[in-house]
């Protein structure tokens, strides 16, 4: 058997939480994806199959103007902002999806910040 590369490897864990994961309307999904570059937030409804919410490192750079942060602080706006969206569209409880990417970095980051924020998970 061939040797498996990280993105492959990412994609397994990533099948594997999917499998005890599931969002309802009740309790969305907040799945998370994290590139070299940015990272994306999105609270779903897998039984509707529809993005309640979205948000993205994308959003907080052309929203801050500034010089460029590091990517845990953009993460950790990601965060915040998805919070604030989740909040306003009535979301106050979400099943937290890591995408299977650790829980560290970045995405420990993200979901601190979105706890913070007033969701909970």
């Amino acid at each position: 058997m061939a040797t498996k590369n990280p993105r492959t490897m990412r994609r397994i864990r990533h099948v594997r939480v999917r499998r005890k994961l599931q969002g309802t309307a009740d309790r969305p999904r907040l799945a998370v994806f994290r590139s070299l570059q940015h990272m994306y937030a999105q609270v779903i409804d897998d039984g509707s199959g529809h993005t309640l919410v979205a948000a993205s490192s994308k959003d907080v750079a052309a929203a801050e103007g500034e010089k460029p942060l590091s990517k845990i602080d953009y993460a950790s706006r990601v965060g915040a902002l998805i919070a604030a969206r989740a909040i306003e569209h009535g979301i106050k409880a979400v099943v937290f999806d890591r995408g299977g990417f650790l829980y560290h970095g970045r995405v420990k980051a993200l979901a601190e910040e979105a706890r913070k924020g007033g969701l909970d998970f």
